[in-house]
């Protein structure tokens, strides 16, 4: 009889220290290019390699998982953006650049363009807002890609700015295109380590508006009200020694500029 009171009483303690225990939930593993990749291969790295690709625009085929020429040449085309050595295979280097260029790249959840509304433009539907909203399909060199993301950052940087708060933060960014100073291409601009909060944070990925579209729009076609800067920043929450140690130009919404 004591025995058995002894397992009943064991029992129902392990029993407690189970259901007491925190369950911790399985997160799903990111996918993560690791493998150098050339023509000829073929595999789910592939694949992924080639989403990556399209989702900054430098890549426009069917996402096969073949290492085709057409792959090769997108390869090239990143590589020579983002000022890596240009050979066209994906290798650690250029896959991890890839990886946080493209941190939020997301299959199942990227924008379908739907029917264009008129010639040259087409709408693309931003899943944040569930907004139609309008895209050039290239301006002035700058490609339709270019612009949508550029608008995105507009929007992560300067959303509740004055319209030309919105100009000018898109100017910044056209200027840096032009400066010898910064990689020659968009997407090699916006994805330089730390160059815009709303990249590091996310915010860029809220939402996208039209008005964000125009001021981009409006900074290719030279209207600068920054004057020719290079950087700004908020000075309400700028803690960066090196952005204080800058001459300020002018201050337009809450962000103030510099060469």
């Amino acid at each position: 009889m004591r025995r058995e009171k002894i397992l009943l009483v064991t029992s129902a303690f392990l029993l407690s220290t189970i259901s007491s225990m925190a369950i911790v939930p399985i997160r799903p593993v990111k996918a993560v290019l690791v493998n150098s990749m050339a023509v000829g291969m073929s595999g789910t790295d592939v694949h992924e390699l080639q989403g990556r690709l399209k989702f900054l625009g430098y890549y426009h085929g069917t996402l096969s998982g073949s290492y085709s020429w057409q792959t090769y040449w997108a390869v090239r085309d990143f590589q020579y953006a983002f000022g890596l050595p240009i050979d066209g295979i994906a290798g650690p280097l250029t896959n991890t650049t890839l990886m946080k260029a493209t941190s939020h790249y997301a299959p199942a959840k990227q924008s379908k363009p739907v029917t264009a509304p008129s010639a040259g433009s087409t709408s693309i539907t931003s899943a944040p807002t569930n907004q139609n909203v309008t895209v050039p399909t290239s301006n002035n060199g700058i490609s339709q890609n270019d612009i949508n993301l550029m608008a995105h950052v507009v929007y992560g940087e300067a959303r509740g700015q004055p319209f030309i708060g919105q100009i000018a933060v898109a100017a910044v960014i056209i200027n840096r295109y032009h400066s010898s100073l910064f990689p020659h291409s968009i997407p090699g601009i916006i994805y330089q380590n730390g160059a815009f909060t709303s990249i590091s944070n996310g915010q860029a990925w809220l939402g996208i508006h039209q008005q964000n579209v125009q001021a981009v729009m409006d900074a290719i076609h030279g209207f600068d009200p920054t004057h020719g800067a290079l950087y700004y920043w908020n000075p309400a929450t700028a803690t960066s020694q090196w952005v204080w140690s800058q001459p300020v130009m002018l201050q337009i919404g809450n962000h103030v500029f510099a060469k």
